[in-house]
């Protein structure tokens, strides 16, 4: 049972470096934000490359668990504490990103701009961690 919960912290956290490396990818390449979105900025870097780190400390965590590497109670730690961080983070860009999108002035490729979703994730993600897992009895 373990395994299945840990498991599905790794595919979540693995979606993430997907969906934040492809923003990032994106942005190093093409000099342009993904989706046609505009581009927030935190301390002069894009957003999304916060993200992706976040994402990827919590993706390694997460594998190096599965594979019986770390203990479960420290991974639950540390991906706690980081997606905490990613909800902070991704919601401080939400707020000024959905005013266009309210007032009618803006249009994003994916209904909502690309911190909401890694908001969402943070938020699934942290919400898995709060679970306790339960213990696989013979």
């Amino acid at each position: 049972m373990q395994k299945k919960y840990i498991g599905s912290i790794l595919v979540l956290t693995f979606l993430g470096v997907c969906f934040a490396g492809y923003l990032t990818l994106t942005k190093l390449i093409t000099n342009t934000c993904a989706l046609n979105e505009t581009c927030p900025y935190f301390l002069g870097y894009p957003a999304c490359w916060y993200g992706l780190g976040l994402f990827s400390i919590m993706f390694v965590t997460a594998l190096l668990t599965y594979l019986n590497k770390t203990s479960l109670s420290k991974a639950r730690l540390i991906i706690g504490v980081v997606s905490l961080i990613g909800i902070l983070f991704a919601g401080n860009f939400i707020v000024p990103e959905m005013k266009p999108l309210f007032a009618g002035s803006a249009k994003y490729a994916l209904g909502l701009p690309s911190c909401a979703y890694g908001f969402i994730f943070y938020v699934i993600i942290f919400g898995l961690v709060l679970r306790k897992p339960r213990i696989e009895t013979i």
